[in-house]
């Protein structure tokens, strides 16, 4: 039986290598993610001249969504590869030769993923929705702002849902010449907006034209006649409203934990299903790294020692949480569809890791041949 101290110096030496190995592969593959996820937004930020620094803020808010959803996958990986390792390299075989079990081996491996799973709590219940709803209002803000100095003389310009902007001229100083504005906005009642001039100007409302000896032409949605009613000066804001800009209902991912648990009233049936989903999404997923990280170690210190390494138990360990990962976004799927189905995510997140804690800790009787 070793003693304490060196239980302690290997607790220590391989809880080292875990994190951080966690911490190169995590960041790589946030790294490689929000590239590829950043894309969409490079022709925004270079068409429309702007700052890096407006781009780097955009993009920065995606990452705690990122780092959410990979750590738990991350930290299997990590698990698998060092085991392997240490066992590729003798050094399990003389752990357990000096008396160490495989729950003594697997303790800074477990330790890691109850780490992990404390971060992802804080993530998913704190982090993730108010950069994600940062992230809508920031975005928001950008293309309300600079939608309108897009407009370009002779091209019917769309500068937000509902408003389509032509301009005959445009100086330097943001004048306008020759303006047509169409308003649609108020679906019943949409309006057809001339003006002889009109000057550019922003607002912490957003952008503004402020128009000059025009008209406004509507039709009334009761008599179907034409109203006309000419002005000296008029303001149009060209901004989407900010009820308009609202998140999306149907898009959970930025609502708060106590509004998915106390939805509105006014949000139809579905929505609100979808919503409850979402709450036990979160509250269920950092739990996959306790499960996931069972099964890593299931692959790695449940086999027999071979002289060349085991590849195969690792490889389909791998397939069964590429599995599992793909379960779990069915099982949210068809959960939303049905709350019958709301235990049955639980389940998928709590009987692998189960499984593989009982293939691995208890008795040989619930085990495999080693």
């Amino acid at each position: 039986m070793p003693r304490p101290q060196t239980i302690n110096r290997i607790d220590r030496y391989i809880f080292n290598q875990l994190s951080l190995s966690l911490v190169l592969v995590t960041t790589g593959l946030v790294a490689l993610i929000w590239l590829t996820q950043s894309l969409r937004f490079i022709q925004i930020i270079v068409n429309r001249g702007l700052s890096p620094l407006v781009f780097i803020k955009l993009t920065a808010l995606l990452v705690p969504s990122f780092v959410a959803t990979i750590l738990p996958i991350t930290c299997f990986i990590v698990v698998v590869f060092v085991y392997a390792r240490l066992s590729g390299d003798r050094e399990l075989t003389v752990m357990r030769a000096a008396g160490m079990s495989d729950l003594a081996l697997a303790r800074p491996a477990l330790g890691l993923a109850a780490l992990v799973m404390l971060v992802c709590y804080v993530l998913n219940i704190f982090m993730v929705p108010a950069a994600l709803d940062s992230f809508r209002t920031y975005q928001f803000e950008i293309r309300n702002q600079i939608a309108a100095f897009l407009l370009e003389p002779g091209v019917f310009t769309p500068v937000s849902d509902g408003v389509t902007v032509y301009v005959q001229s445009r100086g330097a100083d943001n004048s306008l010449k020759g303006i047509l504005i169409e308003d649609s906005r108020d679906r019943d009642a949409p309006a057809t907006i001339l003006a002889r001039a009109g000057q550019l100007v922003v607002t912490p409302q957003g952008p503004v034209v402020m128009l000059q000896d025009g008209s406004r032409q509507q039709v009334d949605p009761k008599t179907g006649r034409l109203d006309v009613l000419t002005f000296a000066s008029n303001n149009i804001n060209l901004a989407q409203s900010a009820k308009a800009a609202s998140i999306d209902e149907t898009d959970s991912a930025a609502v708060s934990l106590m509004d998915l648990f106390h939805p509105r009233a006014s949000l139809s049936p579905a929505v609100r299903a979808k919503w409850l989903v979402e709450a036990q999404r979160r509250l269920s997923a950092p739990l996959t790294s306790i499960g996931f990280t069972l099964i890593g170690l299931f692959a790695v210190l449940g086999g027999a020692f071979r002289r060349h390494g085991g590849v195969l138990r690792p490889l389909v360990s791998v397939a069964v949480v590429t599995f599992l990962v793909a379960m779990n976004l069915a099982v949210n799927n068809f959960a939303a569809r049905s709350l019958a189905l709301l235990p049955t995510i639980w389940v998928a997140v709590l009987v692998p890791g189960v499984l593989a804690g009982l293939l691995l800790f208890l008795p040989h009787r619930f085990k495999v041949r080693r």
